[in-house]
């Protein structure tokens, strides 16, 4: 059964840079929809980001519009979040996840067949 793994999270200082990687075993991304989530305790799971597996238009939430970037280098290696000029707003868990067919531009959190466990982003001022 497919697993991913989420890895680079860190502290970082506001305005710093990270870059998030989700690996994934037992399976290849094809025709599935990728996308990055966040979650803060005590408050909804907050969609960021998404592409299509092999394509090329991503779709983001406008709160890390302009500095995120999602990528990925082909099917079969990790899905990427580049995060640049951070904010502590930015601080949060988070998680990758594949699996819905076709992707969502509300970003809900609904129809993902995967998800990860989650990786540590904290951001001080």
């Amino acid at each position: 059964q497919g697993q991913l793994k989420e890895s680079g999270g860190g502290s970082v200082q506001a305005g710093g840079p990270l870059r998030l990687s989700c690996a994934h075993s037992g399976f290849p991304y094809k025709s599935t929809c990728l996308a990055w989530f966040r979650q803060v305790p005590g408050k909804e799971r907050e969609g960021i980001a998404y592409k299509h597996s092999g394509g090329d238009t991503p779709f983001y939430a406008n709160t890390v519009k302009g500095r995120f970037t999602i990528s990925e280098d082909d099917a079969y290696n990790p899905l990427y979040l580049q995060m640049t000029n951070l904010k502590p707003d930015d601080t949060a868990m988070s998680v990758c996840a594949t699996g819905r067919q076709p992707c969502d531009n509300e970003l809900r959190m609904y129809g993902y067949g995967h998800w990860g466990q989650g990786t540590q982003v904290t951001v001080s001022a």
